[in-house]
């Protein structure tokens, strides 16, 4: 693998870290291109493949020409905060070969939403594909004053996002996945789509957090449902999922070992929903490695699936490896 991909004999934040680079200059002699295969449209918003990138890939919108060069059919912002803030120090980011497991604790490390805003300004009107915007709080804000944050962020990127992402399930933002428990949930989530729906009207995606058990993802699923949110994304990193893996016991875990657990998310809130799903978005994330995996969640009822391992591990062609599979399957399927 190492041998083919030489990325991959960088340490894994120094990869990280140039990876801007190499996208920055990819998308100056490479035309935008979004293969058409599984094309829908949702909310008004076209998908010419249902194949795009995780929250924390970009995590500032610098590189967003990039991944439509590169053949992305949506694109994933974020996490943004409000304020600029550095993230967590020490080690933030490993990566296991013989697992294709990828760790962090990074915290949100972010250039702040009006950094984020000034990106957004200067792309294509009307995007190319969807956007979609992450948003968090700074590491210092209060929980019972979270909620400002996430609003403070609609309201600087509204004019720009195609939908926003609602991120209370990182595990690495101190006490965050407590705004995911059903009473603290329905204040917030209150709130910030009143607030939505006054100003903006974007489209309001949950992102929901693997580790919960069933009983608790089937009550933040209800909820989500009676209050109107427009989707979910399946799933974050994990706090669990140590096993054989020399990774430290803080921050999340994603790659191969989240892939079962993810799976499972995703058939679990197919079955929760059912017909009431009713339009609602599911993104599926998680272990997605192969294209053979991105068309299993598309078979299990994901709308769209998301990346970020694969991209580390398969390398910036992936988007381009799954289009051709995906047409050939269509040929087969002809002849």
């Amino acid at each position: 693998m190492i041998l083919t991909k030489p990325w991959l004999w960088l340490p894994s934040a120094l990869a990280h870290d140039l990876s801007p680079y190499f996208l920055g200059l990819y998308s100056k002699f490479k035309k935008y291109e979004s293969p058409s295969w599984h094309s829908f449209t949702w909310r008004g918003l076209e998908f010419k493949n249902p194949l795009g990138i995780a929250g924390g890939v970009d995590k500032n919108g610098d590189q967003v020409r990039g991944w439509w060069s590169l053949g992305a059919g949506f694109v994933e912002v974020g996490t943004v905060t409000p304020a600029p803030q550095k993230g967590n120090s020490g080690r933030v980011m490993s990566r296991s070969l013989s697992h294709q497991a990828l760790w962090n604790r990074m915290g949100f490390p972010s250039r702040g939403a009006d950094y984020v805003r000034e990106q957004m300004e200067s792309l294509l009107e009307p995007h190319f594909t969807p956007i979609f915007v992450n948003i968090g709080k700074n590491a210092q804000t209060p929980l019972d004053r979270a909620h400002e944050d996430y609003i403070f962020n609609l309201r600087r990127l509204g004019p720009y996002a195609d939908a926003f992402v609602i991120n209370l399930s990182s595990p690495n933002t101190e006490g965050l996945r407590k705004l995911l428990e059903p009473q603290a949930l329905r204040g917030f989530l209150q709130t910030v789509i009143q607030v939505n729906t006054e100003e903006f009207a974007r489209p309001l995606l949950l992102k929901l957090s693997p580790d919960m058990d069933e009983e608790q993802m089937a009550q933040v699923l209800e909820l989500s449902l009676e209050l109107g949110l427009d989707g979910w994304i399946l799933t974050n990193t994990s706090t669990a999922l140590r096993q054989g893996l020399s990774f430290p016991r803080e921050g999340g875990v994603s790659g191969g070992p989240l892939a079962p657990l993810a799976r499972e998310r995703l058939i679990f809130a197919t079955k929760i929903l059912g017909p009431r799903r009713n339009g609602r978005l599911l993104i599926s994330c998680g272990g997605v490695l192969s294209a053979e995996d991105v068309f299993d969640r598309l078979e299990l009822g994901a709308q769209l699936v998301q990346v970020y391992s694969a991209l580390v591990f398969q390398g910036p062609s992936f988007f381009r490896q799954v289009a051709q599979k995906a047409l050939e399957s269509t040929l087969r399927e002809k002849s």
